[in-house]
């Protein structure tokens, strides 16, 4: 199984989230977690983390035949991209959206997102367990 990891705007300064909280989780050490907890699983992982959307764009139109899924943590972008949203729409890829809950949050909710649609569902929470529930989603 093939699952893309587009991780949106800003995942990259994780770090001065987690500070918060004095935790030293990183967008690296993320991704660790996430590979570590499926490790036992027939999954193969594709991570993009950008903050352009013509590379977002192309990441997934160029990986659509070959992917499963979409773990998609779109932080600004759940509020106003539209675009990103229309081609998830029209390679028809299920997807799973994750938001994360404080002090992680980039200021998204769920509640306040455009990312919906036929084939998405969305999982809000710390960020290694709602990855990890949302790549367990592809299993079902």
């Amino acid at each position: 199984m093939n699952i893309l990891v587009l991780q949106g705007p800003n995942l990259n300064l994780l770090g001065l989230k987690s500070s918060q909280k004095k935790e030293q989780l990183t967008l690296d050490k993320l991704n660790k977690k996430i590979k570590t907890e499926i490790r036992l699983q027939d999954i193969h992982l594709k991570f993009l983390q950008t903050h352009k959307n013509f590379q977002a764009i192309n990441f997934l139109q160029r990986n659509r035949n070959k992917a499963t899924g979409l773990l998609f943590i779109p932080t600004s972008w759940a509020r106003s991209n539209y675009t990103i949203l229309e081609t998830i729409n029209l390679i028809k890829i299920k997807t799973s959206v994750v938001y994360f809950e404080q002090p992680y949050n980039f200021g998204t909710s769920e509640n306040k997102s455009i990312i919906q649609g036929k084939n998405i569902k969305s999982f809000t929470g710390q960020p290694v367990s709602s990855c990890v529930e949302g790549i367990k989603h592809f299993l079902k």
